[in-house]
């Protein structure tokens, strides 16, 4: 087993021994854990010319987390039709599954953020941001098939109960759907671009309301694209939900 030496600083050395107790590993680089940590309320920090924050990482983490879970699934469910398995990762990668999974993991105390940004509705995805965020932090730091097994054997498999998950019933396209009724808004799910061939193929899905983009999602599938592509917009039209 590798050896990595324990950082000095004490913030460095709070941060890599929580990765350790609740992931089980040491990080090799723990900078980017720190990164990972860090919410854009705090961009005026700089590292040479950038600024630090953990949004292109959390965009990283999405992918390597929808992956990984699309990966556990079909493996688990070898009978289940595609759309079960859509459904089902929606559930699990969902920003409300993520932030109840930083609440529950203690993700509080190590995430940096400004003074005002602690309260209020956009404060509630700052658990599930930085959930994505480190797991692209774990795929930098240490590669795919061990952000994989991460992913699987340290999250999935202790703290997500797919019995209790398959009873759930959030389809954010839907709700979306009926929001934009409700509110006479021209909603449109627009295809933008299909990106691979073959197996590897992926829809890029974006959310237009009233002729204004919102959010969109990569995924294999059209509808699991527009799933995910739903749920950020649903939650950024209702954050206090």
């Amino acid at each position: 087993m590798a050896f990595f030496s324990r950082p000095k600083d004490p913030q460095d050395k709070a941060l890599y021994e929580y990765i350790h107790n609740i992931f089980g590993f040491y990080p090799k680089n723990i900078a980017l854990y720190h990164v990972a940590f860090t919410h854009k309320s705090m961009s005026d920090e700089k590292v040479g010319n950038y600024h630090v924050s953990n949004e292109r990482m959390e965009y990283l983490g999405d992918a390597v987390l929808g992956t990984a879970v699309a990966d556990y699934l079909f493996r688990t469910y070898p009978t289940q039709p595609e759309g079960f398995l859509t459904e089902m990762r929606s559930r699990i990668v969902s920003r409300v599954s993520l932030n109840k999974l930083s609440q529950k993991l203690g993700f509080e105390e190590y995430i940096r953020h400004a003074p005002d940004s602690g309260s209020g509705q956009g404060f509630k995805s700052i658990g599930g941001n930085a959930f994505e965020a480190l797991m692209g932090a774990i795929y930098l730091d240490r590669g795919y098939d061990f952000a994989k097994h991460i992913i699987i054997d340290r999250i999935i498999k202790i703290h997500i109960d797919m019995d209790e998950l398959q009873q759930t019933n959030v389809n954010f396209k839907s709700k979306l759907l009926e929001w934009s009724q409700k509110n006479k808004k021209k909603l449109e799910f627009k295809l933008l671009e299909e990106v691979g061939t073959g197996n590897k193929k992926m829809y890029h899905v974006q959310i237009v309301i009233d002729e204004k983009s919102y959010a969109d999602a990569l995924d294999r599938s059209i509808r699991g694209a527009e799933q995910l592509a739903a749920e950020k917009t649903y939650n950024t039209l209702n954050p206090a939900e």
